[in-house]
This record gives structure tokens, C-alpha cells and sequence, in this order.
């Protein structure tokens, strides 16, 4: 019998919480990941280096790394350089991995070579190597280009509701993300940015279809809070509505929803200031099998000063998160 495949499909700290727990059973997992980041760093990677993002591959990577893997070398691929002019902000892991795509002549040579120093075990699949940018359309009309400018938006976009996420020009899947996908036993989406992170996927040519045709069991990782400018406001059930909005009504099979009743002193105040909230769970109606279990990290996050983006307080725990999954196999 072949090891169990499950394929993770995201981008960001959602999909690398994902896979820092799977890493620890014994599963044949890829990953496919979000090639359309451009905030930050990755901004001056596609304006100046002429290649596509590589933040949250980056993450992938590092998630992935092998047990043998150095740890001076594992410190240096997280670090974020706080000075520096031109620098600041950036990370040395994606540097490295842009001075690479140089030597080697290629972006797909770049990950295989950062993959091969770091002992990945798993496959870190890019959705597409086509250099598309995501525009979002709001219930009023307004079109945003840009995945920051999403993920990000300014003060009238901010508790809109978006009611198309699309690419320009259009991108085509590559060969080995509909491969993995088509060959799964288990297909895991999110958690992540609603658009920005896991819809952003499905509108790449290929992906959708490719889910919907696949035998895996698809289940869907719902996230913990809404997120000001895609999902104020959200409940599980419009988070659902989205998801198969793009890939199809009746594809997810299940939904894992965290159950725990307390947030971490402290954090309910500062998301309330940032206009987020608890994602209610509403799906007692729901065809999909909801698992509901505990699944939050007691941690809570703090970014560098030098990191200008806006990033999560709480995260699921990786081990809990995983545990809930791989139970579905």
C-alpha cells in the first residue's frame, strides 16, 4: 500500500501551521502554493528581479524542512533584515532564493535547488509559474489590482464585500499542481486569507476543475476570525458559500471548525480595534460534516518591527490541527 497523499492547498502562516503538523506522520504530502503575493518584500522581487513571489514558498519550505536540516540555516531563511536601505523588511531566505533563480536560470530550478539544501520531505508545488495579478471586484462596483491592495485595502473598501476575484492576464496551473491534486487521497484547503490566500488558487486555469474531478476527500480548514476588507463580517457559512462559489457546490466533503470557547488575554481587545472578529459558527444546516474540536494555539503571534504587513495574533495549534486531519484518512 502507497503512503497516504495528501495535497495542502494555501499560502501564508495558515498552510505552513498546516504542514509543520503533517511533516510528523508518515503521509507522501505536497503542497500547492499561492504565486500571486505582492505586498512587501515580494513587491521588489517581481519589480526588480523580475520573478514571481516567493514568501510563501518560502514558508512551505522551511515547514517542510528535514530533520537534519542546519539550523543556522532554517534561522537565516526566517530572518527579516530591519536595516538596510532597499532591504528593510525583506527576508534572507527570499534573497537567497532570487540570487538562485539567477544562477540557475530559472524560478522552478531555484525551488527545487532551496528544497534539496533543506531536505524538504514533500513536494513544494507553485499553483503557476505565469506572472498574473489578482483583481477583486466589490458589491460597489470597485475594482482593486493587486494582491496587497486586497489584503490591505484602503478605509471604502475595507468592510465591502467582494463579489468576483479574478486574474489578469489569465494563468495556467502547472502540470505537476493538477497532477497532485487528480492522484490525492486527501485534498486540505486553508486556512488562510479567504481570497488571498486560498481563492486565489481556484482562479488559476486548471485548479478548480481539477478538484472537482478528483476522488480525494476535500475538506476545508475554516479560519478563526474575519479579516477587514474580504471577510468582515463572515460567518462559517459564508466562508463555505465562497469556497464553492469557485470550485463547485457539494465538492468539500468535510469542514473542521475550532471549538474553543476563550481567546488568549489581550486579543480580543486588539482585534476589535483592527475590526475583526470571531468567525461564528452557523453551520448546523450545513450537507458538509462539520468537525468541531479545540484546535488553538495557546501562543500568541508577534511580528518583527521591520515586517510593515499585517499579520494573525492567533493561529491553530499545528499538532491539534493535524491530528483533526490526518483522523480523516
Amino acid at each position: 500500500m502507497h503512503s497516504k497523499r495528501v495535497v495542502v492547498i494555501g499560502g501564508g502562516t495558515g498552510t505552513y501551521t498546516v504542514l509543520s503538523g503533517l511533516k510528523k506522520y508518515p503521509l507522501d504530502l505536497s503542497v500547492i502554493v499561492s504565486m500571486m503575493d505582492s505586498g512587501g518584500s515580494n513587491r521588489v522581487l517581481r519589480d526588480e528581479f523580475g520573478i514571481l513571489p516567493t514568501s510563501d514558498l518560502r514558508q512551505c519550505i522551511v515547514a517542510l524542512a528535514g530533520k537534519n536540516a542546519n539550523g543556522i540555516i532554517r534561522n537565516l531563511f526566517t530572518y527579516r533584515y530591519t536595516k538596510g536601505v532597499g532591504i528593510e523588511g525583506m527576508t534572507f531566505g527570499n534573497l537567497f532564493m532570487a540570487a538562485l533563480a539567477d544562477i540557475y536560470g530559472s524560478q522552478e530550478r531555484a525551488i527545487e535547488k532551496t528544497c534539496e539544501l533543506l531536505e524538504v520531505t514533500g513536494k513544494i508545488i507553485p499553483v503557476t509559474f505565469d506572472d498574473a495579478h489578482l483583481i477583486a471586484t466589490y458589491d460597489n462596483g470597485t475594482r482593486v489590482l493587486g494582491e496587497h491592495y486586497i489584503d490591505e485595502p484602503d478605509d471604502k473598501n475595507a468592510k465591502r464585500r467582494i463579489v468576483e476575484l479574478s486574474i489578469i492576464p489569465d494563468a495556467r496551473a502547472t502540470k505537476s499542481a493538477v497532477n497532485a491534486i487528480s492522484s490525492a487521497d486527501l485534498i486540505v484547503i486553508g486556512p488562510g486569507d479567504l481570497y488571498t490566500s486560498v481563492i486565489c488558487n481556484f482562479v488559476v486555469s486548471g485548479i478548480a476543475h481539477a478538484i472537482k474531478k478528483s476522488k480525494a476527500k476535500k475538506v476545508y480548514v475554516m479560519n478563526l476570525m474575519t479579516k477587514t476588507g474580504q471577510t468582515y463580517g463572515f460567518s462559517a457559512n459564508d466562508h463555505i458559500r465562497e469556497i464553492e462559489k469557485y470550485i463547485g457546490e457539494g465538492v468539500l466533503d468535510y469542514v473542521i471548525v475550532d471549538s474553543t470557547n476563550k481567546l488568549p488575554s489581550g486579543t480580543l481587545k486588539r482585534y476589535k480595534e483592527a475590526k475583526t472578529s470571531r468567525v461564528v459558527d452557523d453551520l448546523a444546516n450545513t450537507k458538509i460534516k462539520v468537525i468541531r474540536k479545540s484546535l488553538l494555539s495557546k501562543n500568541v503571534y508577534e511580528k518583527s518591527k521591520s515586517d510593515k504587513l499585517i499579520r494573525s495574533l492567533i493561529r491553530h495549534d499545528s499538532n491539534k490541527l493535524a491530528h483533526a486531519i490526518v483522523d480523516l484518512l
